[in-house]
This record gives C-alpha cells, sequence and structure tokens, in this order.
C-alpha cells in the first residue's frame, strides 16, 4: 500500500446503483418490524428499504445513517458494498456533506472490522476530496484499517493529521496510534506516544505491552505490566493473556508464578482465554502438572484449550496423553480442527501408533482437511515413522500442491527409513530446496558414515548461494571429525565465527568433538571452555578429550569441576570416565568411580559400564577378575563384552581364556567377523598354525571376510587413503623410496620388526616386508615427503594400532623431528621425541 493523502488523489465514486435500489420497490412488505436494526441478513434490509422507499420519506440523513449502520453491523463484503452504494446516493447532493461524517465513520469502521483495510483508505481519501472534516471517531477505525495492512507510510501521515487536529490528547485516538505503530512493528515509536501520554487507561497499557510481547521483547512486556500494577491501573484479561503468553516465551517459571499470583490479589475475574494461556505457559515452562490442573480445573473449555494443552505434549514428547486429551475432547469437548489433527498425527508418528494414524488420515480426508499442506506432511511423516512407505509415498503423489516441506518431509522420512540412497535421488530432484533440506540431507550423509560427500555437498550448497546456519554446522563438523581432517576442522571453526553463526550447546559440543577427533585438544578444550553455558553432553565430551588421550586425572578433574557447578551427570558421563581410566591404567580409580555411580550419584550401571569394566581390567592384566566381573552381573553379558575380554587376552596372550570368550561370542554373535580375526590372530600370536587355519576355514565357509587396515592422511586438504600393502597412489615410487629411507634410518637406529605382529605362517623375511607395508607407515611416509620439515602428520586408522607399528612411529618422530599423531578405532596416540601420549598402554 502506497497511497498518500494528498488532496490531489481525487476517487471518484463508482456508477451507484440507485436505479437497482429503487427497483426493489414493490408490493411485497417485509415480514418484520419497521426497524433497520432488526435485520439480520442483507436480504432483510434490502427488503426494509424498499418499504420504505415506496412508502415514506426515504432522503433523510437519519435514514441513511440506520441504513449504513445496519450493514456494518452485519459486517459482510455483501452489506458493506450495499452500504457504499447508499452513501454514494447520499452523497451526490453535495448540500448534505454535513451529515456525512457520520456515515463515513461507520463504513470506516465496518471496513477495519473484516479486513478491507485499503477501502478504508480510500475512503478517507474520497472523505478528504468532499470536505469532510475527520473527528476523533474516524482516527481510531483508519489507524485500525492501517494496522492490518502493516501501512506504516499512510499511518504516520495520520499521525501527523492528529496532531494538527489537537487530537493527540484524546485517549481513544493515543490508545489506537500506540495499538497502530505496536502492530506495524516500530514498537519505540508507540512508546514515544505512550510516555507523552498525560492520562492512560488500561488500554494504553495494554496495547504497548501487546506491542513489546509480539515484537520479541518478552522482558520488557513483563516487566510493563509491573510498572502498570505499581501505577495503580487494573489489568483487565486482555492484559492478563498478553503477559502470561511473554512468560510463556521466556519459559520463566518463576516470573509466571509472580504474575500469577497478581491475578489473584488483583481479583481479575479468569475467563478462558486467560486459562488457554496459563495452560501454554506452565506447559512451556515445564510445570507439565500445573497446566494439567489448570485445564482440568476448566468447566468451559472451548477448541483453543483444547489444542493448547494437546501441542504441548507433543512438543514434550508425552504423545501418549496427547492423544488421552483427544480421547476426552471426543467425548464431551468441540468437533476436532486442523490444529487438532496435527497434533494428533505428530503424536502418533512419535508412538508409532498405525491404527489411530489411519483414523487421523480418514478424518482428515472426511473432512476436507488434507487441502492443508501441513496435515498432508504430517501425515507423510507419520507414515513413514510406522514403517509405512508406499503410504506415504502415496500421500505425496496425491497432493496437487507439493511444497518444499512436503519434499522435505518425504527426505526426512527416506533418511528415518535408512534409505539414504533413495533420498539423496529425490533431493536433486526438487525443482525448489529451501535450507532445511540441504541440512537434511547433510546429516543424512553424515549418518551413513559417508562424510566426504556430505562436505561435498555442503560445498555445493556455498556454491549456490545458501547460508548455513548452525544445525548445517554440526552436520560438517561431525563430519570432519570423523575424517580427522584438523586444517579442515580450523577452517570450520574459523568459518563459523566469521559468519556469526551462534555456538550453541549443541554445535559447541559437535565442535569440541570435531577437534578431539583430529587429534587436537587444546583446540577442543578452547572451545569447549568458550561455551556460554555447558551442558551434561558438552561435559561428557570435553571428558572424552583427555579419555582420548588417556588422561584418567585430567577426567577426573573436569568431573569433579562439572559437580561444583551443580551439572547432574548421567550415565554417558560415566561411560567417558572409565574409557579414561582404561586408557590410562587407572585401575583403582576406575574401581572408584564406578562403585560411586550408584552409591553417590543414584546411576545404576548399565551393561556399557560393566562393559568400560571389563575393558580397564583386562587391559591391566586382571583377567581373572574380568571374567569374575562378567560373571557377577545382574544382566546376561553381551558379544561387545566377551569381546573386550578377547582382545585382552590376545594382548596378555592367555589362548585358553581367549577361546573360552571367542566361544560364548560364537553364541551370541555368530556373524561377528572380528571375532574370528582376532581369535585367529591369538592363535598365530602362539603359533598354533592348525588352530588359525580351523578358525579361518570357518569365516571362509561362512563368507566373512577380514577387514584390511586402511589410514588417512590429510595433505593441503585434500584426504589420502592407503591400505595394507598398498602400491596404487600415483606417487608410489616416491612413497616406496621414503619407506625404504626410513626403514634404513630407523635400522642404524637400532629398530628391530616385531614380526608377532604378522599373523601368517610364512618366513622372517616375508614378516619383515609384509610389516613395512602396513598402511599407516606408507601414510607417515606419503606425509614425510608432499609436508615441509617441522610439519605435524596427522594420520587417521580404522583398525587397532599394532604394536610394531606403534614402535616405528615413536622413531620416526625422533629422528625426523616430527609430532605424528594417529587416531586408530580405539584411541589417540601422540608421538613425539619417540615417545607416545600413551605411555605404550593401548
Amino acid at each position: 500500500m502506497a497511497a498518500t493523502f494528498h488532496l490531489s488523489h481525487t476517487v471518484t465514486p463508482s456508477p451507484t446503483t440507485q436505479n437497482e435500489l429503487k427497483s426493489l420497490t414493490n408490493n411485497s412488505s417485509p415480514n418484520l418490524n419497521l426497524s433497520f436494526s432488526n435485520c439480520k441478513t442483507l436480504k432483510e434490509l434490502k427488503q426494509l428499504q424498499c418499504y420504505i422507499m415506496k412508502n415514506g420519506p426515504s432522503h433523510n440523513p437519519s435514514h441513511f445513517n440506520k441504513l449504513i449502520s445496519s450493514c456494518v453491523q452485519i459486517g459482510t463484503h455483501e452489506t458493506l458494498h450495499y452500504a457504499k452504494n447508499a452513501f454514494e446516493i447520499f452523497t451526490k447532493d453535495n448540500q448534505q456533506i454535513i451529515h456525512s461524517l457520520f456515515m463515513c465513520n461507520s463504513l470506516l469502521r465496518g471496513y477495519a472490522s473484516i479486513g478491507l483495510a485499503q477501502n478504508a483508505i480510500l475512503l478517507y481519501v474520497y472523505m478528504l476530496v468532499m470536505g469532510v472534516v475527520p473527528d476523533k471517531f474516524t482516527f481510531p477505525f483508519l489507524l485500525s484499517a492501517c494496522s492490518k495492512i502493516t501501512a506504516i507510510s499512510e499511518g504516520l501521515q495520520v499521525h501527523g493529521v492528529v496532531v494538527k487536529m489537537g487530537l493527540e490528547k484524546d485517549i481513544f485516538v493515543t490508545n489506537s496510534l500506540i495499538h497502530f505503530y505496536a502492530e506495524c512493528g516500530d514498537i519505540q515509536l508507540g512508546r514515544k506516544v505512550f510516555d507523552k501520554m498525560l492520562d492512560r487507561n488500561v488500554v494504553s497499557w495494554t496495547s504497548l505491552i501487546n506491542g513489546y510481547a509480539g515484537r520479541g521483547l518478552a522482558k520488557e512486556a513483563v516487566s510493563l505490566f509491573f510498572d502498570m500494577v505499581e501505577a495503580g491501573v487494573q489489568p483487565n484479561a486482555v492484559t492478563m493473556v498478553c503477559v502470561i503468553s511473554a512468560c510463556a516465551k521466556l519459559k520463566d517459571l518463576e516470573l509466571g508464578g509472580k504474575v500469577c499470583t497478581c491475578i489473584s490479589d488483583l481479583g481479575v475475574k479468569v475467563n478462558v482465554l486467560m486459562v488457554n494461556a496459563l495452560v501454554d505457559m506452565y506447559m512451556k515452562c515445564g510445570d507439565i502438572c500445573a497446566a494439567r490442573r489448570i485445564f482440568n480445573e476448566c468447566a468451559d473449555k472451548n477448541l483453543v484449550t483444547y489444542n493448547t494443552i494437546m501441542s504441548n505434549y507433543v512438543h514434550h514428547g508425552m504423545a501418549s496423553e496427547a492423544l488421552v486429551i483427544l480421547d476426552e475432547m471426543l467425548q464431551q469437548g468441540p468437533r476436532p480442527d486442523k490444529v487438532t489433527m496435527l497434533s494428533t498425527i505428530a503424536a502418533c508418528a512419535q508412538l508409532g501408533d498405525l491404527f489411530v494414524g489411519k483414523l487421523s488420515h480418514a478424518y482428515v480426508f472426511r473432512n476436507g482437511l488434507e487441502v492443508w499442506d501441513n496435515i498432508s506432511n504430517a501425515i507423510i511423516d507419520m507414515y513413514m515413522k510406522c514403517g509405512k512407505r508406499e503410504a506415504a509415498c502415496k500421500v505425496f503423489e496425491h497432493m496437487s500442491n507439493k511444497t518444499v516441506v512436503t519434499w522435505n518431509s518425504l527426505i526426512a522420512g527416506l533418511v528415518r527409513d535408512g534409505d539414504v540412497e533413495l533420498a539423496w535421488r529425490i533431493f536433486d530432484e526438487m525443482l525448489e530446496s529451501n535450507l532445511v533440506s540441504w541440512n537434511t540431507m547433510i546429516g543424512a550423509l553424515v549418518q551413513a558414515s559417508m562424510f566426504e560427500e556430505a562436505l561435498e555437498l555442503f560445498k555445493e550448497m556455498q556454491n549456490q548461494g545458501i547460508k548455513p546456519d548452525r544445525v548445517t554446522m554440526v552436520g560438517v563438523a561431525s563430519a570432519t571429525g570423523y575424517l580427522g581432517a584438523l586444517d579442515l576442522a580450523k577452517w570450520v571453526y574459523t568459518y563459523i565465527e566469521k559468519n556469526d553463526i551462534h555456538i550453541d550447546m549443541q554445535l559447541g559440543t559437535a565442535l569440541v568433538d570435531m577437534f578431539s577427533r583430529c587429534g587436537n585438544p587444546p583446540s577442543a578444550m578452547h572451545v569447549f571452555r568458550k561455551m556460554e553455558k555447558q551442558d551434561v553432553s558438552a561435559w561428557t565430551a570435553a571428558i572424552g578429550v583427555t579419555a582420548m588421550e588417556g588422561n584418567a586425572e585430567g577426567a577426573i578433574e573436569l568431573f569433579n569441576e562439572m559437580l561444583k557447578l551443580e551439572v547432574k551427570p548421567d550415565d554417558v558421563v560415566f561411560v567417558a570416565l572409565l574409557t579414561a581410566c582404561s586408557h590410562g591404567g587407572s585401575v583403582d580409580q576406575g574401581r572408584q568411580i564406578f562403585r560411586s555411580m550408584n552409591k553417590t550419584h543414584g546411576i545404576n550401571p548399565q551393561i556399557v559400564h560393566y562393559g568400560c569394566m571389563v575393558d580397564l581390567l583386562g587391559r591391566a592384566g586382571l583377567l581373572e577378575e574380568a571374567l569374575d566381573l562378567i560373571h557377577s552381573m545382574p544382566m546376561e553379558p553381551n558379544d561387545v563384552m566377551w569381546g573386550s575380554l578377547v582382545a585382552a587376552c590376545m594382548k596378555h596372550k592367555n589362548v585358553e581364556l581367549a577361546r573360552y570368550a571367542a566361544e560364548k561370542i560364537t553364541q551370541l554373535a555368530p556373524e561377528r567377523v572380528g571375532i574370528h580375526v582376532l581369535l585367529s590372530n591369538i592363535y598365530a600370536s602362539a603359533g598354533k598354525w592348525s588352530d588359525v587355519a580351523r578358525v579361518r576355514l570357518q569365516m571362509k565357509e561362512k563368507g566373512a571376510k577380514k577387514l584390511p587396515g586402511s589410514s588417512s592422511i590429510e595433505v593441503h586438504g585434500l584426504v589420502h587413503q592407503f591400505t595394507s600393502g598398498d602400491e596404487s597412489h600415483a606417487e608410489n615410487n616416491q612413497i616406496g623410496l621414503m619407506l625404504q629411507e626410513m626403514n634404513y634410518r630407523l635400522s642404524k637406529a637400532g629398530y628391530v620388526p616385531d614380526t608377532t605382529n604378522v599373523l601368517l605362517d610364512v618366513d622372517e623375511q616375508e614378516k619383515v616386508h609384509l610389516l613395512s607395508r602396513h598402511s599407516e607407515k606408507i601414510a607417515m611416509a606419503y606425509g614425510l615427503i608432499t609436508t615441509g620439515q617441522g610439519i605435524p602428520i596427522r594420520v587417521v586408522k580404522n583398525l587397532r594400532m599394532c604394536s610394531d607399528c606403534h614402535s616405528f612411529a615413536k622413531l620416526v618422530s625422533k629422528l625426523y623431528n616430527r609430532e605424528i599423531t594417529v587416531r586408530d578405532n580405539n584411541r589417540y596416540h601422540f608421538f613425539k621425541e619417540g615417545f607416545c601420549s600413551c605411555r605404550d598402554y593401548w
């Protein structure tokens, strides 16, 4: 709307329908009292008008005032059109202008009430052209119309006229100005009007409070409310709804309680609107019991009441409770609408309740609610979560208006269903995508361990000019961490800072984990310390940093710091603590922490905690104690736990116990390839080649294949991957020469290959050759020939690092004066000047 109020902007009245009105005079008389106020429909108005035109004077101002007022009272587009035609007939005689103001104000009120804001503005311009002088009743209606279409320019001109006419002291006009500015988003101008008022009433205060609350300034809204109470102005129900809603936005239960106390102290009568606001406020503040109590005590619940509590239940993940409310609503409440069905379908999706979901779908279809895109999108989501992909696709295909949200719902469902390939194909077919689409796809690729593809998609997203948000960067940080690409990790963190992406707890935790996985504990802890707020997940990530280093003391210090800050530990943080003790060889501290779980913190140890203890005891060579712990567990041990014991048996060369544990694993998880490989390796290290042959024959019969060892290294932003014995790299010749040089220099320094790590029945020379081509050695050699002197080398390995490669890396770090980081599938090894951070304990 760009209309301006200049007198030159004349409006020519449209052709009147005087002949139409006069033609209605006939012999039929209306079956009602001769009063416009008794008319309920346009037909009755027309009948009465015709009767009056036929039987008496019809052009006096009083008659037209009553006719137009009645049209406005009925308040439909048709009656207002009829009123406008009647007004044009009346104003055709310029001598009647003096009587036109009341009619104009009535029409303005009508236009504003049903949202015909442009008509109201044009009528005002027409008034000025006609010479009709507006009064204090004109401007509230006109400003109300302007607020509905955010006509800020026109409203400012009206404000100017108000000042010129000296009406800025009229409380009704100034209240309308406050409301107008608040609705148009310029709350500061509204506040200026408010501050200049000599006399304020409840409407003045409420309009400004509502303006603050509606513009995300909830704290200011509540503060103004208490100023209002202090000023002795009695709030009404509308005021209270605004303030309660502001408390809901703040999620401040204490503040909400103070506001509720005011309701009681001030004697404000509680109506259903206030009940709805209170239920929403208590729900959003987390006091579910108080919300439910208020809901139950309300005798005149309406549709909004039911929808409010249902949507909040769904938001809190309390889907069963939402369906209980629905059942009550169907028995004694109002008829469900689209908002009700959105909550119902979302609840079914959370519960995987296909039966109620289908009933909801049928209700939607019978009542024509499927035309609402968000309803159909929710149904797609529900069917996907209930495992009914065909039904979801059928709904998708039948949608006439597939929005980007619709496509996103289908993609998200396919991702949850595990079909990342199809989700990606559909994503590529989308004609229009938004940030949610990209975030969903990047997150899906990360979940599917397609980390390089996720980062490529992120680059494509940037190329298309789509600005990422914190959700995007959580996925990117996760992918970067799993790849162990430190240079990229540093770029990601710098990118987040430069683009002012807010680092909340989720993103901060992801960044801590990213740097930890990339072998950079100082950067990980730097991010952690900079976080504005840390929840237990963030503390767990930080403790995990020390766990990867094998720094049990550092992990325990962090845990104690967390407790001092009154962050309640969960079961996950104890996994990180026990892992740190395991990697650091701190058996006594591990035992103490394990005992404290239940005694001090009230957390019952789960199977994963017992697994950590078995790993801790096994690494320390306490194999019998580990076995006793397994037998004393209150739950059945799983294959992972027996696997930890087998790994410990390999380290300490206890073949018989390893055989026993391996048999347990075969019973629990016969499909596990790794344990057969590990058992084969134990036999090989003990020289029992017949047992090796037997285990490997069993593997062959089952079609099981050993996972080949592989290592990756990031150089100049590119990740290069090598497998054991790899000769396929473009620079293989240079790598081979470097390996020869490394072996020569290390041999001179006293290095002797540990051929016990070659678990094949071959001669010693062949074992030495096989050892020399382990993937981490190839990666280290490539790092030495492609990076400058003194540049750290970082390698990521998919399997546990063998003892020979560990000794090899220590000597390389010393002889070549390089810091070398190797992240295997178990922990980090930081090699420097011939020493490793694990102190040869892993």
